[in-house]
């Protein structure tokens, strides 16, 4: 305990590199105010070790979340993880400075987008931040942010639509189907249907051959 009186904050650790994942374990074992009690790696896996309580620590509180891993990218399982669990703190913790991703990030439901070049005070600052549910950003990142979400507001042809979505709807004009969608996403084919239910819906289309169509009419399938 930090003080005597205060229970540490239970962490989990989200990332695909073995190595990131023992470095932050190390470093937050000498921080009372913190105990990690579970790692995952990859989006999937944490998902299913919450749903089936592989972690004897209990429930996590606080979220470190990598953005690039295979199966679900860190995007897809913030969204996941809070559509299950509401009062998760996440954090994203990642080396990718991307104005989209950053915006996707803090959509999902991100309370903080943390470079991995951060130092280890950095990232403590951050946590302490997320604790509160105050999102913590660099200089940077705030730009990145700040820069996607004009280029969203201003992009009239993708208003409402997220990357994802947009990919899943380019795909959809190639004549792919679920699977061949999810194979090349890497995502599951039950999020797939999601997709294209929201699409359906954003569009206010009805099949799969009216988005093919909407999305040939709009400009964005390149022919040949």
């Amino acid at each position: 305990m930090a003080d005597g009186s205060v229970s540490p904050w239970k962490v989990l650790i989200v990332d695909d590199h073995e190595m990131v994942r023992m470095g932050l374990r190390t470093y937050l074992m000498l921080d009372s105010r913190f105990e990690v009690i579970g790692e995952a790696a990859s989006g999937k896996d944490a998902v299913e070790a919450l749903q089936s309580g592989r972690f004897d620590g209990g429930m996590p509180q606080l979220v470190l979340m990598d953005l690039m891993m295979p199966d679900m990218d860190g995007v897809e399982t913030t969204r996941a993880l809070l559509e299950k669990y509401p009062d998760l703190r996440i954090i994203i913790l990642t080396s990718f400075l991307e104005d989209d991703k950053i915006v996707e990030a803090i959509e999902a439901g991100a309370v903080s987008y943390v470079l991995k070049t951060v130092s280890a005070d950095e990232l403590i600052y951050a946590m302490q931040g997320a604790i509160r549910n105050m999102p913590v950003m660099s200089g940077e990142v705030s730009q990145a942010l700040t820069r996607g979400l004009r280029k969203r507001s201003t992009d009239n042809e993708t208003e409402g639509l997220t990357e994802r979505e947009r990919e899943v709807l380019l795909l959809i004009a190639e004549g792919r189907s679920n699977k061949e969608i999810g194979d090349e996403l890497h995502i599951s084919i039950k999020t797939v249907k999601t997709h294209v239910s929201n699409l359906l819906m954003k569009c206010e289309l009805e099949d799969r051959t009216q988005l093919a169509i909407y999305a040939h009419r709009k400009g964005w399938v390149k022919n040949g």
